[in-house]
C-alpha cells in the first residue's frame, strides 16, 4: 500500500461538519496526494475512512477514489445499520451490475 494511502487511513475517518476548516483542508490535501487508480487493497483500507456525514463533499471525493479501484470493494450488502457511504457504494456497484444484489 502506498505511503499516501497509509497516511490517510492512519488519520481515521473523515471529520464531521463541526470540524475546523483547517482539519477539513488537511484531509482534502491528503486525498489529493493519492493518485488514481487505487489498488484493491487500498480501496479496502479507504472504505474504513468514511465519517458520520459528507464532510462538506469530501466524502464524495473519497467515494470516487475508492471506485477507481479494479473492482467493487463491497461484494456483499452492508448491514442495515451500516454507514450511509457503505450503503451508497453497494447501491452504485449493484446499479453498475458488477455485483449481484442479494437479500
Amino acid at each position: 500500500m502506498r505511503p499516501e494511502v497509509q497516511a490517510f487511513v492512519a488519520d481515521g475517518p473523515l471529520p464531521d461538519w463541526d470540524a475546523s476548516e483547517e482539519e477539513i483542508d488537511r484531509r482534502v490535501k491528503q486525498l489529493e496526494t493519492i493518485s488514481r487508480p487505487v489498488t484493491a487493497e487500498e480501496a479496502a483500507a479507504l472504505v474504513t475512512c468514511f465519517g458520520p456525514d459528507d464532510c462538506y463533499g469530501v466524502a464524495w471525493t473519497l467515494l470516487h477514489l475508492i471506485e477507481s479501484g479494479p473492482h467493487p470493494v463491497l461484494t456483499t450488502p452492508p448491514a442495515p445499520d451500516a454507514n450511509e457511504w457503505h450503503a451508497r457504494l453497494w447501491r452504485r456497484a449493484v446499479n453498475a451490475e458488477p455485483v449481484e444484489e442479494t437479500a
